[in-house]
C-alpha cells in the first residue's frame, strides 16, 4: 500500500475513534455514568484527533463552553496539521519526491 494511503486510512480512522469517544462522553455525562476524563479527551485530539474531537464537540454539543477545548482544539487542529506537514516533508527528502 502507497505511503500517502496509509497515512490517511490511519488519520481517518484514528479521527473516528475520536469523534466517537466524544459521543460516548457526551450519552455518559446525560445518564449520569463514568466519564471519560478531559486529559483523556484532549490527548486523543493532540496525538492526531483533533478534527474529530472538533466534529463530534459541534456534533454533540459537548464541551462547547469549555475554554480548554473550545481554544484548545482548534490549537491541537493546528499542531496536528503541522505534524503531518513535517512528516511529508521528511519523507518527501528520505524517499526523494
Amino acid at each position: 500500500m502507497e505511503y500517502y494511503t496509509i497515512l490517511i486510512l490511519t488519520l481517518v480512522a484514528w479521527n473516528i475513534v475520536t469523534f466517537v469517544l466524544y459521543g460516548i462522553d457526551k450519552y455518559r455525562s446525560a445518564h449520569n455514568k463514568w466519564r471519560i476524563s478531559e486529559k483523556a479527551l484532549i490527548l486523543v485530539a493532540l496525538f492526531m484527533g483533533a478534527f474529530g474531537a472538533l466534529f463530534g464537540m459541534q456534533i454533540f454539543r459537548h464541551k462547547t463552553k469549555q475554554p480548554k477545548f473550545y481554544i484548545g482544539l482548534p490549537l491541537c487542529l493546528f499542531f496536528n496539521v503541522g505534524v503531518v506537514v513535517l512528516i511529508n516533508m521528511l519523507h518527501s527528502r528520505v524517499i526523494g519526491n
